[in-house]
Order: C-alpha cells, then sequence, then structure tokens
C-alpha cells in the first residue's frame, strides 16, 4: 500500500478486521502489515517448533575400559563407539587403572590410540589421552553432525518400509536369510577350491 500514515493505516485495519502488526520496527518508516494476528502468533510458534525439531542435541556417550581388556570386550565395546559415532554422538572414552596398573599408563595410552585408528573413518580425537587421576580420557567427535545422522536414519527407515510395502509377502526375517545365503555362497565356492 506504500508510506501511510498511522491514522489511515488503523483505520483501514478496522475497515477490514484486521490487525495491524509492526514487522520491522528498525526501519525507516516502520514496517507494518494488515493480518489476522492470531493466525501470525501461531504460524510463528509452528515455525519455531519446527525448528526445535530439527534442532540436535549434542550428547556425550561414555564407554569406559580396563588396560587389560580382552580382544572380543575390545571389540565389542569398539562397536558401541561405533554406533555412537554413527548416530552424530561425542563419545568419551574412559580407561580405568587399578592397583599397579596406574604405574603403567603406557597401555591405556596405546588402547586408546589404537581406538582411535579403528575408528579413524567415522570419528576423530577431539581431545588427545589425558591422565585424570586413576583415569586416562580422550574424546572422539564424529565427522558427521548429529543432523546428518538424523537425516540418513529417517531416510533409511523410509526405504526400508518402501521396500516392505513393495514386498508384502517377503518378511524382513526372509529378506535377512537370502541375504545371508548370498553372503555363503562365495566362502562355499572358495573352500571347495
Amino acid at each position: 500500500m506504500g508510506i501511510v500514515p498511522l491514522a489511515k493505516a488503523l483505520e483501514l485495519a478496522q475497515e477490514y478486521d484486521l490487525d495491524l502488526v509492526e514487522v520491522a520496527a528498525n526501519a525507516r518508516p516502520p514496517v507494518c502489515k494488515l493480518m489476522d494476528y492470531g493466525k501470525f502468533k501461531y504460524e510463528s510458534a509452528m515455525k519455531a517448533r519446527e525448528a526445535r525439531k530439527n534442532q540436535a542435541h549434542t550428547v556425550i556417550k561414555e564407554m569406559k575400559l580396563r588396560p587389560k581388556i580382552d580382544p572380543h570386550d575390545y571389540d565389542t565395546k569398539k562397536g558401541h563407539v561405533v554406533r555412537f559415532l554413527k548416530q552424530g554422538d561425542k563419545v568419551k572414552i574412559t580407561i580405568m587403572f587399578r592397583g599397579r596398573e596406574q604405574s603403567r599408563p603406557e597401555l591405556g595410552y596405546r588402547l586408546l590410540q589404537r581406538l582411535a585408528e579403528d575408528v579413524q573413518d567415522l570419528g576423530f580425537v577431539e581431545s588427545n589421552p589425558k591422565q585424570d587421576g586413576r583415569n586416562m580420557i580422550m574424546v572422539l567427535g564424529p565427522h558427521k553432525k548429529k543432523t546428518e545422522a538424523m537425516a540418513e536414519a529417517r531416510q533409511a527407515q523410509e526405504a526400508r518400509k518402501a521396500e516392505a510395502k513393495a514386498n508384502p509377502g517377503k518378511s524382513q526375517n526372509a529378506a535377512d536369510s537370502d541375504i545371508a545365503e548370498e553372503t555363503e555362497a562365495p566362502a562355499e565356492a572358495s573352500a571347495e577350491a
């Protein structure tokens, strides 16, 4: 409508049964719109809610290890660290020393370095190993941000749903067994050779 005096703008708002809402107060002259203020508040609240929904909270997961950890236990703990990093979470690795183990901090340091090398494709060392009393602590950060990881997880879930709809007669267990058979077949062939 262009530049209109305040009295004229208020008169127009009453005429159309709308509210005069100031959109940009710092502009010269101030910018106002004729609109339904209740609807405007509702839409801005919905935008804010949507923004909060897509916002990712930074979570630090913790994994505790001992210097003399069994190889199988190490693999299990490493699997958890991999899962956390794939989800976009930071991981705090703590090596707990007991008794005479405290006199050998290099064991813990080597273990932390080994773990960092094993997961370097998913995360990076955010804080180098530091001795803190009886514990040695290192923090790993993910290469992917939490929002990217959440988006990928949603896409994968939607793909699984679409596949389930495309093949309604085939259960997930049957699909898993088909995949297992395909991977076992080359192993049997190489065993015969």
